[in-house]
This record gives structure tokens, C-alpha cells and sequence, in this order.
């Protein structure tokens, strides 16, 4: 029974000044150490790389955050960026690991001379380059792929990339501790314990950064192995980054951070869990588009291999899987403070896969998209759930100044899951986001049949004391079922929608009360970007509505 007290506004803005205020006085006066002299070792990274990619790059073009600039020979950073996003992954220097796909001395020059560029141009700490979590990626990505840059330079150019790969270290640890919760934080302590054992470090530097990884590990991550973020992919990118660390460790013959591997450990159940029939991760909570090799790459470290839980627990989700058939059902509250800036209001929602195929799916976080698109992907009306008056279930702050985070709304789920007389397997849950303004509760039950085949479902509109209500709240309401962009949908009666995908059978949709449409919809979690896709809506006439899908 997940519940919480929102925060306070003032408390919010109050410490959002404090951290503001602390991180500008370490921009200002970074402390640096001595300048390390060497390499010890490049960690390795996990990432997918793209030949393609390296070719474009070796020829001046860069494709990265679905745009493409053409520098030819000239230093990307010299040129206008297209756009905020695409900014961001050229100061991370993630894409140096494409240059391993067409590694040649003619590759590994121009790639140094990009990275001499940067060096020269961002000294100061200060803008999108020095943002903590583009800090992070940017030291895993000179530290791994140090062997492309480094190979036949100058000796003057290895010093000024130990300099500057120095300073950006201790800018790091200088602002580390007054980084808002989350992922960037996590990555930073993560590269930060890197740097300690792939650069000359005494020891005691060596076990203060494990000892910092250790205490990040636990406080972010929950007793089930979830993110506190509550998106299924935040596992996935830490593994990518955990994992050559814990070898790199082993590898130097250093003591790792003692909770490393335990929490490594407890990840990879949630992979498992979060993954639909077709291997692919679920859209809940700021997730989007996941690479299956990148995915592939993390899971083939995985040795116990079991079956997925039922429920995570501590994260609150519910899974319902028989045969080829796979519901995961989102049945906890965003998490309160800093971590809320990506999660979604989405309570309740659910997505369905079967075989090879999805069909029920959010509609996802954006991959390049700015952060207008970013905002339309969190409401309420962007899952797979009931929306009423078209507001979402939890508010948004819309304060320049304190983010997007989520101030409001949903602060109690009710969750019962039980096991039919029929081997029928069923969740029912309610939350109370529409409590506040509408006076009213959302209970959501799903029940996926012994055989594996019909996922019969019930929406309803409750009083605050839990019974249904006898007419509709004012502004009415609408359930929606976003569809994947590669199902088509037909209408059949004015009662049933016919799910067809390539390759599966599909679905047939049924409402026997209710008048299913098809609508328009977009797909934010495209893996190129943003698509076109078609939705089926339920306008409800009364405060309770049936459903089903039946497989053909």
C-alpha cells in the first residue's frame, strides 16, 4: 500500500536554492590536483557501436540525437548544434566507441583532433559541457576509448589530455555531493570510482570513491533491485556502466565497493522482470526506445537466468505472464522530490505483449525530442489508463526554477493480487490522484485467463469512501489503449476493434458496455524518433466499463 505526504513548496525551493548556490561557488573555484601521468588501464564499454557511424564521422558527419551536422574537416565544436539534445551527446563524447568499428590511424587522428578542440575551447566550468551527468559520460568515454585517442600522438597531446581529464575528475568530486538524486549523480560516482583505479591514485583515494559508489548504491536503489527513479531502463544504463567497473576492479586486483555486486546482483531480475515477450523493455516512467544488442550485451552477464518475479515489490510494479502472453501493470506512485523530473503519471497503466509482438504500450519518453515532447509524454493521457477531464493523475510543476518535478496528485495505491478458483491470475488496484480535485478514486482490475489467451479487464470510478459512483464526474472520462506503431487496427462493430501485426495473430478488443474508437496517436519511444501510431478510446457513459482482449 504505497502511500506519501507531499512535500512542501517553500522546502522544495528552499533546498533547490541551496544546491543552486553551492554548485555555482565550485564552478567558480574548482580545486585541482596534481595532473595524473599516465594511463593505467581503459576500462571496457558495453555499448552497441555503429560502423556506419565511425564512416559518417570519418567523413565529417556527425548523426547523432536523430540530427546530422556537416563539419568536414573543421571541429564540430566551432559550429552551430542543432539542438539542445544533440549538444549533449557531442560534449559526452559517447560516440568516440563507434570509431572502434572503423579504427584506423586516419579515424584515430581526427578523433584526437576533436578531442584537442574541446580541450582547447571549454575551460571553463560552465554550461552544457560541465552538466554533471554529460561530466559523467564524457570521463567513462575518454577513460575506455582512450586507446583510439591516444594512439601515435604527440606527447604534448597526452599531457593536455591528462590535464584536462584531471581537472574535469576534480571538478567532479568537487560538485558530486550537491547534485540532485538520480541517475546523473549515481554515473558520476560511478565514473569518479573509474578514474580512482584507471588513473595514478593513492589508496586511500582508491577506497574513498568506493566507499561513495557503496553509499550511492544504497541509497538509490530499492531492496527488489528497481531504481528509485522507477524506470525499467535506469538498470540497464547503470549495468552498462557497473559492469566494466566491477571488471576493471577485479582486473587491478582492488577492493570494490562491498555492496557492488550484491546490487548488481539484484538487477538483473528487474531486467527480466521488465522485459516483454519479445525481449524488448517496458514504457513506464521516462523509459524509451531500448537496443536489443545493448540489452543482449548486459544479460550475458546474468547467471542465475531464473524466471521473472510476479511483483517488484519495493518498486511496485505487477507482472502477469502465462505462455507466450506478458502484462506489466505500473501500481506505485511517482517518486517524491529531484527523482520525479522524468517520471510519468501514469498509475494504473499497463502494456500487453504476446510472442513476438507488442500491442498495448505508453507511448514512451522521447529519445532526441525537446522537452515540449518530453512534457506531452508524461501526462496521464500518454498511458495506457483512464484519464478524467483530461488531467493527469499527478501535477507537473511547471517552475522554471524547480523543474519539472511532480508536486501533487496520486499519494495512495491500494494493490490486491490474488489467484482465481479458475487458475485465473488477477490484480486490482486504486489510486487517488483524482481525489483532490474531483472527490473521486480510479480502480483499475486485470485478469489474464489459465490459458494464457483473454486479458479481461474492468475500469471504475469510485467515491472517496470506495463505492461507485451513481453518475459521472464532471468533465467526463476516457480510457485509453495505446497501440504499438506496427499494429493496425480495424473496426469490426461499434463494440469490438481487431488487433493484426505482421507475423502474430493478434487480438480482437471487446467492450460490451462501452463504444471503442480508434484514434490517431504518436509513439514517443520510436528508435529513431518519434512516430505516428493509432490508439483505441473508450469514452465512458457510466463510471464502470469492461473490456477484453482475446487472443485469435
Amino acid at each position: 500500500m504505497p502511500q506519501r505526504q507531499s512535500q512542501s513548496l517553500p522546502s522544495l525551493y528552499l533546498r533547490e536554492s541551496w544546491r543552486r548556490g553551492r554548485l555555482a561557488v565550485k564552478a567558480a573555484a574548482p580545486r585541482l590536483g596534481r595532473n595524473a601521468t599516465r594511463l593505467l588501464v581503459a576500462p571496457t564499454d558495453l555499448r552497441s557501436i555503429d560502423p556506419d557511424i565511425a564512416g559518417d564521422i570519418a567523413e565529417g558527419r556527425f548523426p547523432l540525437a536523430g540530427r546530422m551536422l556537416e563539419c568536414g574537416r573543421a571541429s564540430p565544436f566551432s559550429m552551430e548544434l542543432p539542438s539542445v539534445v544533440f549538444a549533449t551527446e557531442l560534449h559526452s563524447f559517447s560516440w568516440l566507441r563507434h570509431i572502434r568499428g572503423h579504427k584506423t590511424p586516419e579515424t584515430c587522428a581526427q578523433a584526437r583532433s576533436i578531442v584537442n578542440s574541446w580541450i582547447k575551447l571549454f575551460t571553463k566550468c560552465e554550461g552544457i559541457a560541465w552538466d554533471a551527468g554529460v561530466l559523467s559520460q564524457r570521463i567513462i568515454a575518454w577513460l575506455s576509448h582512450s586507446p583510439i585517442v591516444l594512439q601515435d600522438c604527440e606527447k604534448g597531446f597526452y599531457r593536455r589530455f591528462l590535464r584536462s581529464l584531471t581537472a574535469q575528475v576534480a571538478y567532479g568530486r568537487s560538485i558530486v555531493a550537491h547534485m540532485p538524486d538520480g541517475i546523473d549523480r549515481l554515473r558520476l560516482r560511478i565514473a569518479l570510482a573509474m578514474a580512482s583505479i584507471a588513473m595514478p591514485a593513492s589508496a586511500s583515494q582508491i577506497s574513498n570513491a568506493a566507499r561513495l559508489l557503496d553509499s550511492e548504491l544504497e541509497q538509490q536503489f530499492l531492496p527488489d533491485g528497481g531504481h528509485i527513479s522507477r524506470n525499467p531502463q535506469a538498470a540497464l544504463e547503470i549495468l552498462l556502466d557497473l559492469l566494466p567497473l566491477r571488471h576493471t576492479y577485479v582486473n587491478l586486483g582492488h577492493d570494490g565497493p562491498v555492496k557492488l555486486i550484491s546490487t548488481i546482483d539484484r538487477m538483473f531480475p528487474v531486467l527480466r522482470f521488465f522485459s516483454h515477450s519479445n525481449g524488448e523493455l517496458a514504457l513506464f516512467n521516462g523509459a524509451t526506445a531500448t537496443p536489443l544488442d545493448e540489452l543482449a550485451s548486459v544479460m550475458r552477464f546474468d547467471e542465475s537466468r531464473g524466471q521473472p518475479f510476479k511483483a517488484l515489490p519495493h518498486s511496485h510494479y505487477q507482472r502477469l505472464a502465462i505462455n507466450d502472453m506478458v502484462v506489466l501493470m505500473d501500481t506505485g506512485l511517482p517518486p517524491e522530490g529531484e527523482v520525479s523530473r522524468t517520471s510519468h503519471a501514469g498509475c494504473l497503466s499497463f502494456e500487453l505483449s504476446c510472442g513476438p509482438q507488442r500491442f498495448v504500450v505508453n507511448a514512451g519518453a522521447p529519445r532526441f525530442a525537446g522537452a515540449r515532447y518530453g512534457q506531452m509524454a508524461r501526462a496521464t493521457a500518454a498511458h495506457s489508463t483512464l484519464t478524467i477531464a483530461d488531467q493527469s493523475s499527478s501535477r507537473i510543476s511547471p517552475s522554471r526554477f524547480l523543474g519539472p518535478v511532480i508536486l501533487g496528485g496520486a499519494s495512495k495505491v491500494d494493490v490486491a493480487r490474488r489467484a482465481g478458483d479458475d487458475d485465473s491470475d488477477q490484480v486490482v488496484a486504486r489510486h487517488d490522484g483524482y481525489r483532490q480535485t474531483f472527490g473521486v478514486l480510479h480502480e483499475r482490475g486485470l485478469r489474464l485467463n489459465a490459458a494464457g489467451n483473454t486479458l479481461s479487464g474492468h475500469d471504475r470510478i469510485l467515491s472517496g469512501k470506495g463505492d461507485v459512483l451513481s453518475a459521472m464526474p464532471k468533465g467526463g472520462a476516457v480510457v485509453r489503449f495505446h497501440i504499438h506503431p506496427s499494429v493496425r487496427l480495424l473496426q469490426e462493430d461499434p463494440h469490438t476493434i481487431r488487433l493484426e501485426a505482421n507475423g502474430s495473430k493478434g487480438f480482437v478488443f471487446s467492450c460490451p458496455e462501452g463504444y471503442p474508437v480508434i484514434a490517431e496517436d504518436v509513439f514517443f519511444a520510436g528508435i529513431s524518433g518519434i512516430e505516428r501510431s493509432e490508439q483505441i478510446e473508450i469514452t465512458m457513459e457510466t463510471p464502470e466499463i469492461g473490456w477484453f482482449f482475446s487472443k485469435l
